[in-house]
């Protein structure tokens, strides 16, 4: 059974961290509606979605990404590089116990779920100005005994590596080349999105199928001539908050589940 862990919209989401993108008023009925639909297409795509409640006290609590990396053996707790979110992690590894054991990055260690690409049993991450080298480190520590290899990759312009770069099949990234560079990953096969589109990079993957934003029609087609099947869903409200598809679940594999 694939996992997808989601956590409902908050109520505050219009005071969330930005980075990047110009602060313009969300509407919250209208992100809520938005998440509802994305949870609803996981499911339809195979996932058994576990929603947690909405934490009215923290903004960008629905991008539940950050909070953890996990993989086939373990889940690790990050420690969010923007102070006001690191409270938002409790909930998820509570349910994350059940399913993995957990380990968890320590001060001064900083590191967001939405910098770590995964990549067979590479872990590419972003140095971003919200993952330091000592959070790398600590990552590369806590799964070191399972095989994987940590690959730091310099980024540019963008608030997180998967901002920049997807992995829509293992041997394929879609990049966008503003932000991060290709040579950072020899050996793939490489989609550009299309350049009227920035921020199209951000795909989630589930399995032969890839969840994208319907606001980037053309980068999708590129997909779609790659022969990757493309469902597109409207995450317009949470696209305000510097949010996508990949930072609004986590999802993994759990065979008891």
């Amino acid at each position: 059974m694939r996992i997808a862990i989601t956590r409902e919209v908050s109520p505050s989401l219009g005071d969330c961290q930005l980075t990047h993108v110009e602060r313009t008023a969300i509407d919250i009925a209208r992100a809520d509606m938005q998440h509802r639909n994305y949870q609803r297409v996981l499911a339809t795509l195979g996932c058994k979605v576990l929603a947690l409640e909405a934490e009215p006290a923290m903004p960008d609590a629905v991008f539940v990404e950050d909070v953890a990396v996990v993989l086939d053996e373990v889940a690790v707790m990050t420690r969010p590089g923007a102070e006001s979110r690191r409270a938002e992690g409790a909930g998820v590894a509570e349910l994350l116990a059940r399913y993995r054991p957990i380990r968890a990055l320590q001060a001064p260690a900083t590191l967001d779920g939405g910098d770590v690409l995964r990549v067979g049993r590479t872990l590419f991450v972003g140095q971003s100005g919200r993952s330091n080298a000592e959070g790398v480190a600590q990552l590369q520590d806590a799964i070191a005994e399972f095989g994987y290899r940590v690959q730091p990759v310099p980024i540019r312009g963008c608030l997180h590596l998967k901002s920049a770069v997807t992995a829509p099949r293992d041997d394929t990234l879609l990049i966008q080349p503003r932000w991060v560079d290709a040579a950072s990953f020899p050996g793939f096969a490489i989609i550009e999105v299309d350049p009227g589109e920035e921020h199209a990079a951000n795909v989630l993957r589930l399995g032969e199928v890839v969840v994208m934003p319907v606001c980037f029609p053309r980068t999708a087609q590129r997909l779609r001539d790659a022969g990757i099947e493309v469902v597109a869903v409207d995450v317009s409200e949470l696209q305000k908050a510097e949010g996508a598809t990949t930072c609004c679940s986590i999802v993994f594999d759990a065979p008891d589940a």
